[in-house]
Formats: C-alpha cells, structure tokens, sequence
C-alpha cells in the first residue's frame, strides 16, 4: 500500500528528516574524530576498535578522504 506523496506537513517525514540530520552529523563527527586520532598517532586498528568496526572497514571509509593531507598515513604501530 503506497501512502502517496510526502507532505512537509506530516510528522513523520519530520521524524525521517530528523534522522537524516543525526546520520550526517555522527559522520562529520566521525570524520573529525578518525583524522585528530591519526594526527595524534592512533593506528587503523585502535581506530576500529574504539568504532567497533573492523581496520579495513575504517580504512575503506576514511583512507580516500585524508589521502590529501599531511597525515602520515602508512601502516602504524600499535600504541
């Protein structure tokens, strides 16, 4: 059953906008939080670990994003 067209109106589409703006937020974060780690020396594991991901998912998201930057981001030892 379709509902038909969302109305700006409806708080539902509030509700789902919402959680728009809290997914967009948590990866800002996200992106803040995995490069001042890097910067500080953390390695892709640590990363993962406090994210609960794994290190080639961290890697994966974040590598591309920070390639232009002066973090050195060879393979690190673990603290």
């Amino acid at each position: 059953m379709n509902p038909g067209p969302v109305s700006p109106d409806d708080p539902i589409a509030d509700d789902l906008a919402a959680v728009v703006a809290l997914r967009s937020l948590a990866d800002q974060l996200e992106d803040s939080a995995v490069e001042r780690a890097l910067r500080e020396g953390w390695g892709w594991g640590q990363i993962a670990e406090a994210l609960g991901v794994t290190r080639q998912a961290v890697h994966k998201k974040h590598l591309a994003r920070l390639a232009g930057t002066d973090i050195d981001l060879r393979r690190r030892n673990v603290r």
